[in-house]
This record gives structure tokens, C-alpha cells and sequence, in this order.
């Protein structure tokens, strides 16, 4: 027995160190640009291993093969409309996208091939930041305070249907308190559970899919106008990040960077004067155990190993959002452009 019991016990341990994830330490990034044209995009998503969409300004949206580099793109208009799309989201059979301002239009891919409308809402103060799915039924978009609440509307049909949250499902906020449409990343999921940055020092949260929500105060300190957090991410249910600043003063580096290890419950300040400002989108790198983040804006791709606690530059490449196709490749979108990232 004892002979079978050393060779068992080292075989267990390969196997435990195999399957940990540590930080992949990068030190350097490259950046080729797979799509150009007049156009600002801020949302982008992968349908699958192969195929990037994306959605953006002057009503441009379309697909890039990732392998072969083909772009089909094309333009959605609405009568005289031509929308501004800045937040888009996938199921498991179709891609939706969301248009800013009013009318606010959200479109998904349709049975004869041409997108179609699903929703619309128009008013004074209609302004749509971000969506994304828990699942193939069910989904979310998020927008800025209209007659007294934040806006929430929500599928569970699979996006053939949305319906807006009524003011006494949602918690009171201050003022117009919106959120920022800066890189669609505004809400996380992982699981049931949801977590939505709003503009000001409240993070709302739903454990169950968008039926119930509180109010959880961040310690983030907002003085002026475009302060705040601009997007959120969370590696599991329990480790998530947040980073903002203002846009208009790019350099800012105080309260603009936080964290969680409680699932959102509670957050602290973290890198606070220090590298980087001003980002419009952060994002966990996979198979890092929730060390590696890539944290983006106008001001560059920013980097860190420790579950951001700590930062480096890497590049004066400017993109406004991205999202990860493997652990060491990313795309990245932002003004006239979208590019392929490899970290090395």
C-alpha cells in the first residue's frame, strides 16, 4: 500500500499544480489594426472562437472573421435615424445592439437576415449605456435616470420582448444618476448574480437575475461632473474590479480605481495617485487566477499583475473598449479602428 501511495500523492500534485492559474507577468503588447473606417465603436462582442462583432457610431455595425481578417459590415438606419450604438450583447443564437438617445432602438439579428426592432423607447432623458445576458432567454440593457429612476429593461423571451423595471422595483437614487456609455461594460454577470456601475458612487446589485436590487455605496469620491467609475469586471463571484477617472481631465488618478473580494458587497480604493488616470474599460485577462488586468482608454493599454493593485504602461495605443478571445490575444475598438492585441 505504501508503495502505490507515494506515486498516487505525486501524480495528485502535478495535477493540483498543472491546474493552478497564476499571472502571466506580460511585459509587452502589439497592436495590429484588423478594421478602420470613420466610425467610434464602443461595443464589441465575440459570438463565438471565431467571429467578433461590433456596433458603433453613424449606424455602422458588422462581424470580423478573426482568422481569415474579413470584415462584413453594414448600416442600420431607422426612417430619417441614423442611431449611435453603444451597447451590444449576444445570445446563444443572436446579436443585439442598442442604440443611444432618443428614440432608443434595440435591434437583434432577424429571421430574414436584416436586423430587426425589438424595443424603442423615446422621452426626454432616454439614454441606453450598456446590455448583456445571463443566459439564451434572458438579458439586460441599463440606461441613465428617466421620470425618477435608473432605467432597467429586461428579456426573458430570448430579446423577442423587453420590458422596463417600474420605479418601486429599484432602489431610490440621487439626482439623474445615469451611468457611463463609454466601453459597454457597465454590467457584469456571473451566474444569476448582476452588478451595474451607475454614474455616481452607486453600484447596484441582483442576485437573482434582475428580479430584486439594492444599493451598494462604493467609496469611491466624486467632485465634479464626469468623475466616477467607467466600467466594471469581476473574475468570479467574488474578485471584481472598477475603473474610471474623467474623461476631461484624463490624468486624474484619485479615486478611479477600486476592488472587491466579496462578490460587490463591499469595495475599497485601490492604486489611488498612482498609474493609471483615466480608463474607459477594464478587463480580466483569462487563466490568471484574478491576477492579470488590462485596463484601456483614449490614454493608452495599462496593465496589471497583482489584481490591480499595482500598474504599467504598455502602450500609448488608444482604444475606448475590448474584450479577451484567449489569454494572451484580445481585440480592442475605439475611434476609426478596431485592432488585434497580443500580449507577450
Amino acid at each position: 500500500m505504501k508503495k502505490l501511495l507515494l506515486p498516487l500523492l505525486i501524480l495528485v500534485i502535478c495535477f493540483s499544480c498543472s491546474d493552478k492559474e497564476t499571472s502571466h507577468e506580460y511585459t509587452t503588447v502589439t497592436v495590429k489594426t484588423v478594421y478602420q473606417d470613420s466610425v467610434s465603436i464602443r461595443a464589441i462582442e465575440f459570438l463565438d472562437a471565431q467571429t467578433l462583432a461590433f456596433a458603433g457610431s453613424r449606424g455602422v455595425f458588422g462581424t470580423i472573421d478573426v482568422s481569415s481578417g474579413k470584415v462584413r459590415a453594414n448600416v442600420q438606419t431607422y426612417d430619417s435615424i441614423i442611431p449611435e450604438f453603444r451597447a451590444a450583447a449576444h445570445s446563444d443564437i443572436d446579436f443585439f445592439m442598442l442604440s443611444v438617445a432618443s428614440p432608443a432602438l434595440l435591434y437583434k439579428t432577424g429571421d430574414a437576415g436584416q436586423m430587426e426592432l425589438v424595443y424603442k423607447e423615446e422621452g426626454e432623458g432616454v439614454f441606453y449605456d450598456a446590455m448583456k445576458f445571463w443566459n439564451s432567454s434572458e438579458g439586460i440593457a441599463i440606461g441613465d435616470t428617466v421620470n425618477g429612476c435608473f432605467s432597467i429593461i429586461i428579456t426573458r423571451d430570448g430579446g423577442q420582448t423587453w420590458n422596463k423595471l417600474s420605479c418601486d422595483k429599484l432602489p431610490k437614487l440621487d439626482g439623474d444618476t445615469g451611468a457611463y456609455a463609454a466601453s459597454n461594460t457597465n454590467i457584469e454577470i456571473k451566474g444569476d448574480q448582476t452588478w451595474v456601475m451607475t454614474s455616481n458612487e452607486i453600484l447596484l446589485y441582483s442576485p437573482d437575475k434582475g428580479n430584486s436590487w439594492n444599493a451598494i455605496r462604493t467609496p469611491i469620491q466624486i467632485k465634479e461632473t464626469y468623475q466616477g467609475i467607467y466600467s466594471i469586471a469581476f473574475y468570479d463571484a467574488l474578485n471584481g474590479y472598477g475603473v474610471g477617472g474623467d474623461f476631461s481631465k484624463p490624468d486624474l488618478n484619485l479615486s478611479n480605481k477600486i476592488k472587491t473580494v466579496d462578490g460587490g458587497q463591499t469595495w475599497k480604493v485601490v492604486a489611488d495617485g498612482i498609474e493609471p488616470g483615466y480608463k474607459s474599460c477594464v478587463q480580466y485577462i483569462p487563466n490568471s487566477g484574478g491576477m492579470d488586468l488590462i485596463a484601456i482608454g483614449f490614454t493608452g493599454i495599462s496593465y496589471s499583475k497583482d489584481g490591480g493593485m499595482q500598474w504599467k504602461h504598455l502602450s500609448d495605443e488608444g482604444f475606448y473598449t475590448l474584450r479577451f478571445l484567449n489569454d494572451s490575444v484580445a481585440f480592442a475598438a475605439g475611434r476609426n479602428r478596431i485592432a488585434e492585441l497580443r500580449f507577450k
